[in-house]
């Protein structure tokens, strides 16, 4: 009966965290961006790494607590795919995280908004970020199927 929750609350995990980062990237648009979005923004990417770690917290649970065992995972290269994939997404994450918080940060002190180039920067980071995302339910169907053995 464990495994069953292990995936439910991996997925969830995952959806959340496509779900909070197409938000940001929706809104981290030159032509949408004012000083009402920069504090959601922030917002925004602090639920993104909460979800972060939830999708690793459960992955590392249905590693070493699901019905497969931690050597059959380990040893699988697809596994070691995903985690690649999370690792290159969790850090295209961490320069959009600051430039939001640089942004608050020059909001408060003086009403200044980030500048176009600003804006398309960080917004291509979190494009790039979440299309590395969505690769990787392509290697876990496979995984889970015992693929990569």
């Amino acid at each position: 009966m464990l495994e069953p929750w292990l995936a439910f609350f991996h997925i969830s995990a995952f959806l959340g965290w496509i779900v909070f980062a197409s938000a940001q990237a929706a809104l981290c648009r030159t032509e949408w961006l004012n000083a009402a979005v920069v504090p959601r923004l922030v917002r925004l990417d602090v639920i993104l790494w909460i979800a972060t770690a939830a999708v690793l917290l459960s992955g590392l649970a249905r590693i070493y607590w699901g019905a497969k065992g931690s050597a059959w995972y380990w040893s699988n290269w697809l596994l070691h795919l995903k985690l690649t994939l999370f690792i290159v997404a969790a850090i295209l994450q961490i320069g959009p995280a600051r430039q939001y918080r640089r942004w608050r940060d020059r909001l408060a002190a003086g009403g200044a908004l980030p500048s176009d180039t600003e804006i398309r920067g960080a917004r291509r980071l979190v494009m790039l970020a979440t299309h590395v995302v969505a690769v990787i339910p392509l290697a876990a169907v496979f995984l889970v199927r015992g693929w990569g053995v």
